[in-house]
């Protein structure tokens, strides 16, 4: 399977849910970072992503989210950092079987930091390159830069990625204050940014929740034309009950909004946090197959 061959797909592209939040359900502990169970419940992270995989998702990503040297330091796990990237990227692809392709997932360093200049600019692109050389000695079919509210971390990740590796780029931003990132940046500014550097689609993921995501594409859509987009929001803000988080949008009614996404431009759609395989099966059903399908057209909202 090749990232060319989904692309030109009449259908949209199906990616994968959440692996923090699924992680979680499988037993990882609140405020553990996933990244700590590819070294130590290995057999778990591969169940999960194989998980997604059965439940019809074409490229998957690996646990890798905060996998840089700098963010793994919380975890002390800063000196490991090549050997868990590489190991994530094995149980994917092993998960994957060549039945979905790998994205080596790459987030944010955390905590704002180049934005309140904790980092150099240059130290950032240093922390993305180390972790895209490992991904991509891993084995990915692809980076997925992901979750940024900064759009100079953004092009930080997308420097680091290109100077150790030519392999295709999806860059997707977290547009959850009021229709913008945490730091203003808004859609049309992303994706004219974005269409200027070398990635091979953009978009969104996490936010507010799934409502959001249409309009935010349709912005996108009109400051890039010819971009291919990606919608993997969340399955809306959680609330804490007997000590766990319980998302309050269920797989059946984010299916139904997803047929939004694709009307709005969509190419490929997932989820993010609170999203679990059966949220994927259900955009499988919704969407339905070939012939069936949603064309990308403007369509209002469906309400919360």
């Amino acid at each position: 399977m090749m990232l060319q061959d989904l692309l030109t797909q009449r259908r949209p592209i199906l990616a994968d849910g959440a692996t923090g939040t699924f992680l979680q359900q499988l037993g990882l502990p609140l405020g553990t970072a996933p990244e700590v169970w590819v070294l130590e419940q290995p057999a778990l992270v591969f169940a999960a992503a194989e998980a997604y995989v059965n439940a019809g998702a074409q490229i998957i990503l690996t646990c890798t989210f905060g996998a840089t040297a700098a963010r793994l330091q919380e975890a002390g796990l800063a000196a490991r950092a090549k050997e868990i990237n590489q190991r994530a990227v094995q149980l994917a692809r092993e998960a994957a079987r060549g039945r979905a392709l790998v994205a080596g997932s790459i987030g944010p360093l955390g905590r704002l930091q180049l934005a309140l200049g904790a980092v150099t600019y240059a130290e950032a692109v240093s922390q993305f390159a180390e972790q895209a050389s490992a991904l991509a000695e891993g084995g990915v079919d692809l980076l997925q830069i992901e979750s940024m509210s900064d759009l100079r971390e953004m092009q930080a990740a997308i420097q680091g990625v290109r100077g150790v590796t030519p392999l295709p780029i999806f860059a997707t931003l977290s547009f959850d204050t009021n229709g913008k990132t945490l730091l203003g940046v808004t859609p049309a500014q992303a994706a004219r940014e974005l269409a200027q550097l070398d990635v091979a689609a953009m978009g969104a993921n996490c936010g507010h929740g799934p409502w959001d995501v249409a309009a935010i594409l349709r912005e996108m859509r009109e400051a890039a034309a010819s971009a291919t987009l990606i919608a993997k929001p969340n399955a809306g803000v959680p609330m804490l009950q007997a000590g766990k988080p319980v998302y309050p949008v269920p797989p059946m009614h984010y299916a139904t909004l997803a047929r939004d996404w694709v009307r709005a431009g969509a190419k490929i759609i997932g989820g993010c946090c609170g999203t679990t395989p059966e949220y994927i099966a259900a955009m499988r059903q919704s969407l339905g197959g070939e012939k069936d399908q949603v064309r990308p057209t403007e369509f209002a909202d469906c309400p919360p």
